[in-house]
């Protein structure tokens, strides 16, 4: 069975609300949360970009049992890896061990905003180095490390959950599944690809397999594809452009000619409950263990979680 989730989607909301979604998840038997991690949205009409790690923070104390996942954070420009490992711990000590760090190599649009963005090789490398320092820390070691991009000189975590906090990586292809694979890492990806678990599995992978499906549920078909098209017509651009473009203002250049037929004919939209659990099967249906869901449009949250509790959860027992 698919343990089924609820995406905290920091660029569609603010940090209190975010953290009464999170207490509402938990009521309505979600069997996790995952909290993205941007410094801006991917569209303005999106209008969110809190910090995720004091969201993540106030959600670990807020909640009694909800796993939290970072979905993602990268740990290359923004963060120091030595720092973001304080910050999972911490999380970690909060939650009471409910917390996994998911780790990806960063976009463009969140990362240039402390200097220029590295290319794909590169930014593996960075990502591959980083976990050679946060695994370790992690794991209540004092560090000393000087590589190609990083330095630290001695560091320590004082503050440790009672278990070590897991960590997960965002894959796309053959690279950063080896690199999870390697690092012992959980997968997480967003597309229902079941060559990502196979490659993952050849690569000696074996911890959970996480994927994301955005749905925007409402009463009237028509208007959540006008919803999912205001703020979510990026998504099928691919994550080979969306790693790379540095503004929402681009996102918006690069979708001018997506309409909302063509966004409703990717994403599931309306009141059809056949329709959003057929979005969530084909995730199961690839392989992945636990799938997060994207409930489109920030003001539709509360009434999505009620309906998620008493219908879509049900429903989606099963799957």
């Amino acid at each position: 069975m698919t343990n089924i989730g609820y995406t905290l989607m920091t660029e569609q909301r603010g940090p209190r609300e975010l953290v009464d979604d999170a207490v509402r998840a938990e009521a309505a038997g979600f069997g996790f949360a995952v909290c993205s991690d941007h410094y801006y949205p991917w569209l303005a009409e999106q209008g969110h970009a809190p910090f995720a790690w004091s969201v993540l923070g106030a959600a670990a104390h807020a909640t009694e049992r909800l796993p939290l996942v970072s979905f993602v954070t990268c740990p290359t420009m923004r963060y120091h890896p030595a720092v973001v490992a304080q910050m999972a711990a911490t999380v970690g000590v909060m939650s009471q061990g409910r917390f996994t760090l998911g780790l990806g190599a960063g976009e463009n649009l969140n990362e240039h905003v402390v200097g220029a963005y590295p290319q794909a090789v590169q930014r593996h490398a960075m990502l591959s180095e980083a976990m050679e320092i946060i695994q370790p820390l992690l794991a209540g070691e004092v560090v000393h490390h000087l590589g190609e991009y990083f330095e630290v000189p001695e560091a320590r975590l004082w503050d440790l959950p009672d278990e070590r906090v897991p960590i997960a990586v965002a894959v796309s292809g053959p690279s950063s599944i080896r690199l999870a694979a390697r690092h012992d890492a959980a997968l997480i990806a967003v597309e229902p690809k079941r060559e990502l678990i196979t490659q993952y599995a050849d690569a000696g992978g074996s911890g959970p397999r996480y994927g994301q499906v955005a749905i925007c549920w409402g009463p009237d078909a028509d208007e959540c594809a006008r919803i999912a098209h205001d703020q979510f017509r990026w998504f099928d651009l691919g994550w080979a452009v969306n790693a790379e473009m540095p503004h929402p203002r681009s996102f918006a250049a690069a979708t001018t000619a997506m309409t909302p037929e063509m966004v409703a004919a990717k994403i599931s939209c309306g009141p059809d409950l056949d329709k959003h659990v057929a979005a969530v099967k084909r995730f199961a249906d690839a392989g992945f263990t636990d799938v997060a869901l994207i409930q489109i449009g920030g003001d539709s949250q509360r009434d999505f979680l009620d309906f998620a509790e008493k219908q879509l959860l049900p429903a989606l027992a099963a799957v």
